[in-house]
């Protein structure tokens, strides 16, 4: 049952890799997907996917799997994230972060350091995430261009 499963998974992937889209193409797809994977907020990287996909013309399923795989490093980045923003802006509360402190405050202070700290957090990813997929997709495409499916899309094949 699970081999049916896994030769279906594979034979849809190759579907998939030969719609006409180059290594460097995939590579980028699943770099951006990996990324946007990694955005400290949760619950919004599936839109900003699909909206990136559609922009920029990529493979939506193959922007999603690499969405979804990264999703588990989503929340552990988290906190790192917004330690590094803290670091880059170079001001916000020197005290750490008290959640206790924070759930007996009114809901716009609640709403305010939420905002900070996301905002922390976003300024960390951005400058982590530039790097990253072009550093990703230059070593994709130079793995992808060895699997024999997506380099013959390069080729035309």
């Amino acid at each position: 049952m699970m081999t049916k499963f896994i030769e279906a998974a594979k034979s849809k992937m190759a579907i998939w890799l030969r719609q006409g889209v180059s290594p460097r193409r995939l590579a980028l797809t699943l770099a951006l997907g990996f990324a946007i994977g990694c955005i400290p907020v949760v619950g919004v990287t599936s839109f900003v996917c699909f909206a990136v996909a559609v922009a920029l013309r990529l493979n939506l399923p193959a922007i999603q799997a690499a969405n979804w795989v990264a999703m588990p490093m989503q929340v552990a980045l988290i906190l790192p994230f917004v330690r590094l923003g803290r670091r880059l802006i170079g001001f916000g509360s020197s005290q750490p972060f008290d959640a206790g402190a924070l759930l007996h405050s009114s809901p716009s202070v609640i709403i305010s350091r939420m905002g900070s700290l996301t905002g922390q957090a976003m300024l960390a990813w951005l400058v982590i995430a530039i790097p990253a997929v072009a550093l990703t997709t230059l070593i994709l495409t130079k793995v992808l261009r060895h699997i024999p499916a997506v380099a013959a899309a390069e080729l035309g094949g």
